[in-house]
């Protein structure tokens, strides 16, 4: 019952803020702007954020049906059911580290492009998961050229609560952090064309905004520590 009254209140927040009445949605930035990205948890929904690629997660398929509750399945609606016909008919299975890309339909919500992260099995789902998603999500933003990007895992949208939303948010922000700071360093060895994320968001319920807050401000504290001890010689040598 406590988790249907939570995905209902969510999903009266964002409605709320999505057709402009009451205040903007609670968000929290950082002082320190790691490799140049200001990140920010804001208490809002995949389907109301702009950005120039709005990410999400999704466990694997599951043949006897995916569970869609709260900011999944308003997420699903407000996209004309894509997530769900993708899944439905096998054409996303969810693996871990699978991904499909594609441009939201003209009206349904703000972001240019849209981008579902597989989870894999939900009996392996751990932080792991998350760090993997984190890589794949830094990576796939500098490919793409996305100045501007947005996280949610909506794993407690599946029904799931194994992990701690809080930890999770950390794992995904400390990994991504870690595969942009390989991005940026093979740019400066003019390994790849240049380019810089302004600014992540990572996408948080008001029953756990005030726990990411915590751990991805933690995450970005010790993420700064072991990349300064990342090697600064080269990664290839011109064997002169």
């Amino acid at each position: 019952m406590k988790n249907k009254v939570f995905a209902l209140s969510l999903v009266l927040l964002l409605a709320t803020a999505r057709a402009g009445e009451g205040p903007e949605p609670k968000a929290t930035g950082f002082d320190k702007k790691p490799l140049g990205i200001r990140f920010s948890i804001k208490m809002i929904g995949p389907y109301t954020q702009p950005a120039d690629l709005q990410i999400i997660c999704l466990l694997k398929h599951k043949p006897s049906g995916d569970t869609y509750q709260g900011a999944a399945k308003e997420t699903d609606t407000h996209l004309g059911g894509i997530l769900s016909a993708l899944r439905n008919r096998g054409e996303f299975i969810g693996e871990l580290g699978e991904t499909f890309l594609f441009t939201p339909p003209s009206g349904s919500i703000p972001a240019k492009r849209f981008m579902v992260i597989g989870l894999g099995d939900e009996k392996d789902l751990s932080l792991n998961s998350l760090r993997v998603v984190g890589r794949i999500a830094a990576r796939e933003s500098v490919r793409l050229k996305a100045s501007h990007v947005a996280w949610a895992p909506v794993i407690r949208d599946e029904g799931n609560n194994t992990i701690n939303v809080g930890q999770g948010d950390r794992a995904f922000v400390e990994e991504l952090l870690a595969a942009y700071d390989t991005e940026k360093r093979l740019q400066d060895q003019g390994l790849a064309d240049k380019f810089s994320i302004e600014d992540v968001v990572v996408e948080a319920g008001p029953t756990f905004f005030d726990g990411a807050v915590k751990e991805v401000g933690e995450g970005i504290d010790s993420t700064l520590v072991e990349l300064g001890r990342r090697s600064g010689t080269p990664y290839f040598s011109t064997g002169k």
